[in-house]
């Protein structure tokens, strides 16, 4: 497996559990039971999971009404393209000096 494919792959499962986290909290908080701290949600977004997160706040309509979510996880996903574009633009030597 190539560096391109691990990439891939590591995006894949973040942003599935990132996903499903969403879906698992939102059946806790229908149960009544022990909640999925909101920092966690925030952190799987932040390593990569940003639009699993998303996807899942509108599928499980979960989290929704808290501006910090609403406004928050796109604010990730934005600074995370553009990251991922500096990166690619960006000259190899400049990188890895």
């Amino acid at each position: 497996m190539n560096s391109l494919e691990l990439i891939i792959c590591y995006f894949i499962i973040i942003n599935l559990i990132s996903f499903l986290s969403m879906g698992w909290d939102k059946r806790k908080a229908k149960t009544h039971r022990y909640r999925t701290p909101e920092s966690v949600l925030f952190i799987q977004a932040v390593l990569g999971g940003s639009i699993g997160s998303i996807l899942g706040m509108y599928v499980f309509r979960h989290k929704t009404k808290h501006w910090y979510f609403v406004i928050g996880m796109p604010v990730i996903l934005v600074l995370q393209i553009a990251l991922g574009v500096c990166v690619y633009m960006a000259p190899f030597e400049i990188l890895f000096r």
